[in-house]
């Protein structure tokens, strides 16, 4: 999918919110250069709200000038972006200048009127001003169309901000890649770059003059696998947007505490890091940084080898491997690897399988480790697939198959493998008969045979189904919920009861029980696919599925425990509601959209979600969304539009016309619940409450009130005060986009999510006529509303 420089607008919408922590300060300076006002080396802009400055530097004792970005406000003075890394100017010439040709292109001159830089775009245009945003993006503006005709963000240097994109090396022409600095004082390019691998699913990869130093390991959906973390930590700083053919995907850098402002920056030795500047300390601060540890150097241990960095000595050969050079590895130097030890049963020749003595292959898991480089991406397939794909392929050397991503198959040397201390994969190694019964000094290996039991049929069926999601047993529940007790009740539905516990190890759960009765508004089917959907799904802004419990009649589903519960208990209650600003929930209705594109588009499975609603959205923490219960979710064929079913199930209000009407489901069903939910979230007013002064539903009194220029009155009172009404209404523009009769009319949920945040003008929503009449009856249905934020309502057509 193409999202070009929506993806760019992705963040630049917050740029309006860096008001609220910014003091306002007089300044004479412009933020836009124009061709009659060059500035010289003694001249500055600054972003409107003084975010960020840009004009000449020098740094330490260089007796080089460059021009380049920083924060305007920073006492330490951190450079952002440095336009002219390769031709400085001397600090001797102070007749520089900063100026728009007559090509309308930027350009750096030397006293002697030299051109030392230039954006060198081409193509027909008239006249262009380049102006600095709040966001520290350096934009040249064709005046006559207001196309943006080139970009600072399109150029990174060694730092990554909200608004810029990680791309493709190889694939970017330069473009799109982080490379280091060669020292401190010094932006001339360094030895590092840092980008994404062509490869599916991507991985993050720092390289030293073409050769890997460190990777992240394939995108999972919310993470690189291969950066384990405890509790908040990377992932939510980034996310990965799909891009063209031509281009792969993009990584970004999310906004979201308006007091930090955070980047990815690579420093001159290598090293990777993020970094956070704090308005309130005046500080920069890091979290993460890698490499971390001797065991995170690429390929330190060399082929078939396993890094653990508190062992001595740190390297192992894996099982069925020896060193290929004994003098090297007893010397410490373990870069030449291991081979293997013995050969496998379809390696052997012709006389010894006639023997009849030859056995079949085993293979054997390592636990928790990053999984090894030059991986085969196979999405659709499940583990028993992915296994059999293995076993036929001889040149195959392992698989695995990972939440989020499926299975993923080596056929070429295992490079780089380090035993994590927390997190990591499971990884099958095929080894010969003879090698799989030796003994190792590598004690994190597991017979494939070891790794499951069963105790009953039904069991079997539905560990095959959620891809080994761990099953808990019900003594464990029943300690955990103190015997499903009262007071740990957080709530019920059509599905059962979910009720809040706490395992043996202090972690917080939620454990939603399905109630086996002939009224039960679900049943082992919504049971089933939950397992098989959401075990399969990783993605920040989605409810995590930790097991579940099949015992006698008892079917229980444990996911993690979400402090805020769900998004209904706060947006419809008038005291609760003050706590959702416009940050709060602009970050909401971003986290909702983001993880929809992640179903019907990025994931391993295109899900249909079927019944998005406020009650279905989870609150953590930090008030991030996550959506939940996918018990009525449908998976889609990658090439499949739509599909249409007889049993019409999901809430009333949410459910789009083609899906209410003709049971006909597709992407663009979620997207009409989006727009619902958008709504509902912007007003504070359920979908389906009537409006009594005008007799008419929030979603008429929506369109009736945008159509009459009066978009501001369906706002909560508390964001109409706010200073950022025009990101609101366009909000409210792109609902009633999303809540069009025709499927065909709605944009994709890629569309809806870059319409939010960009400033292109936005198209006219039709008229939702089926939905007003709908409205206005309603005696069709049957609704049966869930009385709590957690579980699934239904509905079904007569």
């Amino acid at each position: 999918m193409a999202i070009g420089r929506a993806n760019a607008a992705y963040h630049l919408c917050m740029a309006c919110l860096y008001v609220l922590i910014i003091s306002s300060r007089h300044c004479t300076s412009t933020d836009t250069l124009s061709k009659d006002s060059p500035i010289s080396v003694t001249q500055t802009l600054v972003s409107s709200n003084q975010v960020y400055e840009l004009g000449f530097f020098i740094l330490g004792n260089s007796t080089n000038r460059y021009l380049g970005i920083w924060f305007k406000n920073n006492d330490a003075m951190k450079i952002m972006w440095v336009a002219n890394r390769e031709n400085p100017l001397s600090v001797s010439d102070n007749r520089s200048s900063l100026t728009i040709g007559n090509d309308g292109n930027l350009r750096i001159l030397d006293g002697a009127q030299n051109t030392v830089w230039s954006t060198n775009v081409r193509g027909p245009f008239n006249e262009t001003v380049a102006q600095l945003t709040d966001m520290g993006d350096f934009c040249i503006n064709d005046t006559a169309s207001g196309s943006i005709l080139w970009e600072s963000f399109d150029y990174p240097g060694n730092s990554l901000l909200p608004g810029m994109k990680l791309g493709t090396k190889g694939n970017t022409q330069g473009k799109h890649l982080l490379s280091s600095w060669k020292s401190e004082d010094d932006p001339t390019p360094g030895d590092f770059v840092v980008g994404l691998s062509a490869e599916q699913p991507p991985q993050v990869f720092v390289w030293r003059n073409s050769k890997p130093t460190w990777r992240g390991g394939p995108w999972d959906g919310g993470k690189f696998i291969g950066i384990p973390e405890q509790g908040v930590g990377y992932s939510e700083l980034v996310s990965l947007m799909p891009g063209n053919s031509q281009e792969g995907a993009y990584l970004i850098v999310n906004l979201r505490n308006l007091s930090i402002v955070p980047m990815l920056y690579l420093q001159p030795d290598g090293v990777f890091m993020t970094k956070y500047w704090a308005y309130d300390s005046n500080m920069w601060d890091s979290d993460w940084e890698v490499p971390a540890n001797p065991c995170d150097v690429y390929g330190v241990c060399g082929a078939f080898a396993i890094c653990t960095n508190t062992k001595n000595p740190i390297c192992d050969c894996l099982r069925g491997f020896v060193p290929q050079s004994n003098d090297q590895w007893s010397k410490g130097n373990w870069t030449s690897g291991c081979v293997r030890r013995s050969e496998l049963l379809c390696e052997k020749n012709e006389t010894s399988l006639a023997s009849g003595k030859a056995k079949p292959d085993k293979f054997w898991v390592l636990r928790g480790i990053k999984l090894p480089d030059h991986y085969q991406y196979f999405p659709y397939m499940d583990t028993d697939e992915c296994r059999k794909r293995c076993l036929d392929n001889c040149a195959c050397k392992a698989y695995a198959n990972v939440q989020g991503i499926n299975c993923l198959v080596w056929t070429e040397e295992l490079m780089d493998i380090e035993q994590f201390s927390y997190g990591g994969e499971n990884l099958f190694l095929r080894l010969s008969y003879a090698d799989s019964g030796r003994k190792t000094k590598i004690d994190n290996f597991n017979s494939e045979e070891e790794l499951v039991s069963r105790d009953t049929l039904q069991e079997d069926v539905l560990r095959h189904e959620s891809c080994e999601l761990p099953i808990f047993e019900f003594k464990q529940i029943i300690g955990a919920t103190d015997h499903f007790s009262h007071r740990n009740k957080l709530g019920e539905g059509g599905f059962g009861e979910v009720y809040k516990g706490m395992l043996d190890d202090g972690q917080q759960i939620a454990v939603k029980r399905l109630r086996l009765s002939g009224n039960s508004g679900q049943g082992i089917e919504e049971f089933k696919n939950e397992i098989m959907l959401i075990s399969k799904l990783q993605h920040r802004n989605l409810v995590k599925l930790l097991g579940c419990c099949i015992e006698g009649e008892e079917r229980l589903l444990i996911y993690e425990y979400m402090t805020n519960k769900s998004l209904d208990t706060f947006l419809f209650d008038p005291k609760k509601r003050q706590q959702l600003d416009w940050a709060t929930r602009f970050n909401i209705i971003q986290g909702i959209g983001r993880g929809l594109v992640y179903l019907h588009r990025d994931s391993c499975l295109r899900i249909i979600h079927r019944d998005l609603k406020c009650s279905n959205i989870l609150l953590d923490e930090k008030m991030n969304p996550k959506i939940s219960d996918f018990g009525l979710a449908r998976c889609f064929q990658i090439t499949q539009e739509q599909a249409n079913t007889c049993r019409i199930i999901g809430t009333y209000g949410y459910m789009s016309p083609e899906y209410a009407m003709h049971g006909v489901m597709s992407e663009k069903s979620d997207v009409f619940s989006y727009g619902v939910m958008l709504l509902e979230i912007m007003s504070g007013k359920r979908n389906t409450v009537v409006i009594h002064d005008e007799q008419i539903f929030p979603l008429a009194h929506a369109w009736k009130s945008w159509k009459e220029g009066r978009g501001i009155e369906v706002m909560d009172q508390e964001l109409g005060r706010s200073s950022c009404v025009s990101k609101g209404l366009r909000c409210i523009h792109v609902a009633l986009l999303c809540v069009q009769d025709l499927p065909t009319d709605r944009p994709t949920m890629t569309e809806a999510v870059s319409m939010l945040c960009s400033e292109n003008e936005l198209p006219e929503p039709k008229e939702p006529l089926f939905t007003l009449q709908r409205l206005s009856s309603g005696h069709e249905f049957i609704n049966m509303c869930s009385i709590n934020g957690v579980t699934t309502s239904m509905t079904e057509g007569r």
